[in-house]
C-alpha cells in the first residue's frame, strides 16, 4: 500500500449544484428574496407583539431599485434585520456547509419541506448576480450595521456597514446575460407573476406594484359576489363569467386556503391540463397543482394556497405523500357536496349549469369510486320527454347560484345571485327537461322494463327518436363527447339494463306487426314485403347490404321515413373500440341494415310503379329506371343520416338527386 487517506469535498461545489441544479428557473430568484424580506417584517410584528421591541415599526415595505449604469438590481425591507452573529449563522453557516452535508441536508430528504431555510432562498440570488452585498442593522439595542460580500466563491467579507435604518438591503452586480434584470418593466412583470399576493407593499420608484390582498385568505362572510368575480377576472381575463365557485377554509387535518371555480367550458380547453393556481402562503408557486387536484377537476380555476403542500427546494414540484392525496380528496369532497346541494336546493339552476358541469361530473365518476358514491344520484341526461311530462321546472332560473364555504362551522352561504347579465339570457333559454338515469327507468319501467333508448347526434338522429318519441318512447340524449365512454360505464353500473342506440334497431312497439295487411299475389305467392325487398335487392345491387321490410307504426305514415339505416350495437361498438385503439376514424361498414318502411306512401307508390313498368327491347322501360333511380335515391336519404359524404360522394349524391327530379318531370309532362 502506497498511501491511504480521505476524499476532501470542498465548498467550491456549491455554487454549481445552486446554479445548475437546485433551482429550474432562474427568474424566482426575485420571489426567493422578495419572500425573504416578507419574512422579515413578519418577524418584527411578531417581536414587537410580543414586547420584545418597543419602537415604532413603522408601515411596513419592501423598495426595489435599479441601476442600469451600475447592472444592480436591490431589494431592501425595513423589516426585523440581522446582527453579525445571525449573518453569519444563516448565511456563512447555512450556504458554506461542505457540499456533501448541504445535498444530504436538503436534497436528500424527500419528507421534509425545504423552503423556508433563509440562507438557500438567499442564495438563488447567485444564479443572476455576480456579486452580492448585504447591509443589514438588527431591531436589537445596540446593534451593528453589518455589510457582507461575496462573489460567487468560497470566500466573502464580513465588515462594518454605514446603514442607519432598521432592516436589510440586498444587492444583485448582474452577470452579463442576466441584465434584462435592470429593465423595470422585466422587474414589474416578476413582481406581478410571483409576488401580486404578498402582504407587504412592494414599491418600485414610488409605485406600488403588487395586489397585497388574497382573497382566499380572507372569511367567505367577508366577501361579496363582486369580490369573487373581480378576482375572476384578474386570475383569466377576457374569459366567460364562471358558474359559481367554491371557496375552501380549513385547518384540520392539514391547513388549506382557495377558491375554485367551475368555468363555462370550450371546445378548444384542454382538459388534461391543470388550470388551477397553487401559491404557498401567499406565494406563487406554479400556475397548476396538477398533482393536487384530481384528475377529473383539472378544468377547474382559481386559487390553492397550503403551507403542508411538501414542496422541492425549487418549488416547482411537489414531493409525493400522503398529504397531498388527501388534499385532493377534500377537494373532490367538497366539490361533491357543493353540486348535491345545488342539486338538492336549486334543480332549475343545477340544470342550467349541467352542459358545462357534465364533463366534470361524468369524468369523475369514472375515475373516482368515492366521488361516484356522492354524486351518483344527480348525474341528469336531457331528455326527449316534454318537460311537463318530466317534473322538471319549465322555467330556469336566471343565474346559477354562487355559493362559498365559510370557516364558521363548514357551512354554506348563499350570495345573492345578480338577474342582469349574458348569462340570464342564456338560462331563459335553458328550457331542455333532464332526467337521471333512475328516474329514467322509474317512469318507463311498465312501457319497456330496463331499457334505456339513447342517442348520440340529435341532429342526424332526429328521425329516428321523432319515431320513438311517436309511439311514446323516452330517448336520453348522450351526445357529448365523453358520452361514449361514459354508456360503457352505466352498462357496468346497471348490468340488468339494456342500453340501445336508437338507430341500432327498432323496438317491436315501433312496428306494425299486423299480418292481415300483407296480401299475398296469387300469382306470384309473395307479400307486398318480398316483392319491395327485391325491388331494392336488384336496384341497389349491394350483397352485403341486408334489406329488411317492415311497416312502421304511426298515426301518419307520410311523417315517418321511408327507409332508416341501422347498425347492430355489438358490431358498432366493436368497430369504434378497434378504431379508437387503432387511433383511426371508425370507418361505415359495408354490412349493414336497411330497413325499407312498407307503410310509407313512397315505398307503396314505389311498388305500384314497379307493377307498370314493362321490359322493352334493348332495355329496361323508362318506369324500371325511375324505379331504380328512386330506390337509390331513397338509400342516398337513409344514408345521410348516418354518416356524411366525403366530396365524390356528395357530387355523386346531387347527380342522381337531379336524375330523379329530371325523370319525375318527364313522367309528370307525359
Amino acid at each position: 500500500m502506497l498511501e491511504q487517506g480521505t476524499i476532501s469535498i470542498h465548498t467550491e461545489n456549491i455554487f454549481p449544484i445552486i446554479k445548475k441544479s437546485l433551482y429550474s428557473d432562474h427568474q424566482i430568484f426575485l420571489r426567493e428574496l422578495v419572500s425573504n424580506a416578507v419574512d422579515a417584517i413578519q418577524k418584527l410584528q411578531m417581536v414587537a407583539r410580543s414586547g420584545e421591541f418597543s419602537g415604532e415599526t413603522g408601515e411596513p415595505e419592501i423598495v426595489l431599485a435599479v441601476d442600469k449604469d451600475k447592472k444592480t438590481l436591490s431589494i431592501t425591507d425595513n423589516g426585523i434585520g440581522m446582527t453579525v452573529e445571525e449573518v453569519k449563522k444563516y448565511i456563512n453557516q447555512v450556504a458554506f456547509s461542505s457540499a456533501e452535508e448541504f445535498v444530504q441536508k436538503y436534497q436528500g430528504e424527500s419528507d421534509r419541506p425545504i423552503i423556508g431555510h433563509f440562507g438557500l432562498g438567499f442564495y438563488s440570488s447567485f444564479m443572476v448576480a455576480k456579486h452580492v452585498e448585504i447591509d443589514t442593522l438588527s431591531y436589537k439595542e445596540g446593534a451593528e450595521p453589518v455589510h457582507w460580500s461575496c462573489d460567487g466563491s468560497p470566500k466573502f467579507t464580513l465588515e462594518e456597514s454605514s446603514r442607519t435604518t432598521r432592516g436589510t438591503t440586498i444587492t444583485l452586480h448582474l452577470m452579463e446575460e442576466e441584465e434584462e434584470f435592470v429593465e423595470e418593466a422585466r422587474v414589474k412583470n416578476l413582481v406581478k407573476t410571483y409576488c401580486d399576493f404578498m402582504p407587504v407593499p412592494i414599491k418600485l420608484d414610488d409605485e406600488v406594484l403588487n395586489r397585497q390582498k388574497a382573497p382566499w385568505r380572507e372569511s367567505a362572510s367577508n366577501l361579496t359576489k363582486e369580490d369573487y368575480m373581480e378576482f375572476y377576472r384578474y386570475l383569466y381575463p377576457f374569459e366567460e363569467e364562471p358558474l359559481l365557485w367554491v371557496h375552501l377554509n380549513t385547518d384540520y387535518p392539514f391547513i388549506i386556503n382557495g377558491i375554485l371555480y367551475f368555468p363555462k367550458l370550450k371546445p378548444d380547453v384542454d382538459v388534461s391540463k391543470g388550470q388551477t393556481k397553487l401559491f404557498c402562503n401567499q406565494v406563487f408557486v406554479s400556475d397548476n397543482c396538477e398533482e393536487i387536484i384530481p384528475q377529473f377537476l383539472l378544468p377547474m380555476r382559481g386559487v390553492i394556497d397550503s403551507t403542508d403542500i411538501p414542496l422541492n427546494v425549487s418549488r416547482s414540484a411537489l414531493q409525493g405523500d400522503r398529504t397531498v392525496k388527501r388534499i385532493g380528496d377534500y377537494v373532490a369532497k367538497k366539490v361533491g357536496d357543493r353540486l348535491k346541494q345545488l342539486y338538492r336546493d336549486d334543480r332549475e339552476q343545477y340544470i342550467y349549469a349541467w352542459k358545462d358541469l357534465a364533463t366534470f361530473v361524468k369524468f369523475g365518476v369514472m375515475n373516482d369510486e368515492k366521488f361516484q358514491k356522492q354524486v351518483e344520484d344527480i348525474v341528469v341526461f336531457r331528455t326527449s320527454k316534454d318537460s311537463e311530462n318530466t317534473g322538471a321546472a319549465t322555467e330556469v332560473a336566471e343565474t346559477p347560484a354562487v355559493e362559498v364555504q365559510s370557516q364558521e362551522g363548514d357551512a354554506w352561504q348563499d350570495v345573492t345571485p345578480d338577474s342582469e347579465g349574458e348569462n340570464a339570457e342564456t338560462a331563459k333559454k335553458a328550457n331542455l327537461p333532464y332526467v337521471t338515469i333512475k328516474e329514467y327507468l322509474e317512469r318507463n319501467k311498465e312501457s319497456h322494463e330496463n331499457r334505456v333508448f339513447y342517442c348520440t347526434d340529435a341532429a342526424s338522429q332526429a328521425a329516428y327518436v321523432e319515431l320513438h318519441k311517436n309511439q311514446g318512447l323516452e330517448v336520453l340524449y348522450l351526445d357529448s363527447f365523453i358520452d361514449t365512454h361514459f354508456i360503457n360505464f352505466l352498462e357496468r353500473e346497471y348490468n340488468e339494463v339494456k342500453f340501445t342506440r336508437v338507430d341500432s334497431d327498432l323496438d317491436n312497439t315501433l312496428l306494425d306487426k299486423d299480418k292481415s295487411s300483407e296480401i299475398v299475389d296469387p300469382t306470384t305467392n309473395k307479400t307486398r314485403a318480398d316483392t319491395i325487398k327485391e325491388i331494392f335487392e336488384k336496384a341497389l345491387n349491394k350483397p352485403k347490404l341486408n334489406i329488411r321490410t317492415e311497416a312502421l307504426k304511426s298515426d301518419n305514415p307520410q311523417g315517418t321515413p321511408p327507409a332508416m339505416v341501422l347498425l347492430p350495437e355489438i358490431l358498432r361498438r366493436l368497430r369504434e373500440m378497434n378504431a379508437m385503439m387503432q387511433q383511426q376514424n371508425v370507418e361505415f361498414p359495408e354490412e349493414h341494415v336497411l330497413l325499407v318502411n312498407t307503410a310509407h306512401p313512397l315505398i307503396q307508390n314505389l311498388e305500384n310503379l314497379n307493377q307498370g313498368s314493362i321490359i322493352q327491347d334493348g332495355g329496361q322501360s323508362p318506369n324500371g329506371e325511375l324505379v331504380n333511380s328512386i330506390c337509390q335515391h331513397v338509400y342516398d336519404l337513409a344514408l345521410m343520416s348516418q354518416k356524411g359524404f366525403d366530396a365524390d360522394g356528395m357530387k355523386s349524391f346531387v347527380e342522381r338527386s337531379n336524375e330523379v327530379l329530371t325523370k319525375l318531370t318527364q313522367q309528370a309532362a307525359k
